[in-house]
């Protein structure tokens, strides 16, 4: 009887048996400590990850660009990462010279008359007659009275300090962003070594095979967020510029796309701007429920329509699995947990089919 001997034929063999005979349970332990650890910090930190976060994953976004130049120009990754902060620094900035008079002068006009706003806004939803409602009768000046007075009364209670520490923490966190993104630019090889430093040396094998699976689908789910993005800033200039004829549409509409990058407080920021800029330009009610009705079919069909059509496609998800993400990563982290939680999700599907060496 002849003895197998080892020769190259043999190793794919043991390689391959060493994935495939896996216990379930001990793989799995491991995985749920980690994604618990995991959750735990993100909830702990959640009010500083933020501005990482943004950074990372546009580092992450632009690492294929940097490599190709690099591989074309021979130049060092410094240089080239620079240049790339740099552009990117000039498209925000680019940004904010076309949307930002129009976002200030919305403001200024609302607080110079704010109870003018408001009651023109009234008035041009209910008209200048009284409603009947539970029993009180209300009119334009009424509600408007009491919408004021309620504003005046949560900014007399302290809440307006509260809210000038929100606009001083979001200018620091603005700025922190380009720092880290140019740290993670220049030093995303150092960085990506540290990550896999931090794998147990027994584990860095299952790490590396993981990885190679999620980087593909990880970018091509980055470049959904892309197409929603592209989508959201092509349906609001649409809207606002052929529906509804509302000055400044080009810059409301590349504010709405970019803002769209962050969960729900993007998007809402986004349709108050626009929803200002409409109720001053308004005529009749009719041209205010117009735009809402603009704001409420340009949200479903973002929701639930072309994000997670989109967004799955791109990330071998479900529609369905992608709406629970965002919703349980809002609700259980935030911002943050929004903007992770497709990654995170697709992290533990390729896990469990490396694991199991189950088609992803």
């Amino acid at each position: 009887m002849s003895v197998p001997q080892p020769g190259p034929n043999r190793e794919p063999t043991r390689e391959r048996a060493r994935w495939t005979v896996v216990t379930p349970a001990r793989s799995l332990v491991p995985l749920v400590l980690a994604v618990g650890a995991v959750g735990l910090v993100l909830h702990l930190l959640q009010g500083i990850l933020l501005p990482f976060v943004i950074a990372a994953v546009t580092a992450y976004v632009c690492a294929p660009l940097i490599d190709w130049v690099m591989a074309r120009t021979r130049l060092p990754r410094w240089p080239v990462a620079l240049c790339v902060l740099a552009l990117l620094m000039g498209a925000a900035a680019l940004l904010v010279l076309l949307g930002l008079p129009v976002l200030l002068g919305q403001a200024q006009s609302l607080v110079t008359d704010l109870h003018g706003a408001v009651a023109d806004l009234m008035r041009a939803l209910i008209g200048k007659h009284s409603v009947h409602v539970l029993g009180s009768t209300l009119d334009a000046e009424r509600v408007s009275d009491q919408i004021v007075g309620a504003l005046q009364h949560w900014t007399n209670g302290g809440q307006l300090l509260t809210v000038i520490g929100w606009g001083a923490a979001a200018a620091f966190g603005f700025m922190l962003v380009w720092v880290l993104m140019g740290y993670f630019l220049v030093d995303a090889p150092a960085i990506a070594s540290g990550l896999r430093w931090l794998v147990p040396p027994g584990r860095r094998a299952l790490a590396e095979q993981v990885w190679q699976e999620l980087d593909p689908i990880l970018r091509r789910y980055f470049v959904g967020v892309a197409v929603v993005v592209a989508y959201a800033t092509t349906a609001a200039y649409l809207g606002l510029e052929l529906l509804l004829g509302l000055h400044h549409a080009l810059a409301l509409a590349l504010l709405t796309g970019v803002l769209e990058v962050i969960p729900v407080i993007g998007p809402l920021a986004a349709a108050v701007v626009a929803g200002l800029v409409a109720v001053e330009q308004a005529a009749t009610a009719r041209d205010i429920w117009a735009y809402v009705g603009y704001a409420v079919v340009l949200r479903l069909s973002i929701d639930q329509l072309v994000g997670p059509i989109v967004l799955g496609s791109a990330a071998r998800l479900h529609p369905v699995v992608v709406i629970f993400c965002f919703l349980a990563g809002g609700a259980l982290f935030g911002i943050v947990g929004m903007i992770l939680a497709v990654p995170i999700a697709l992290l533990v599907k390729m896990t469990l089919s490396v694991l199991y060496r189950e088609a992803p």
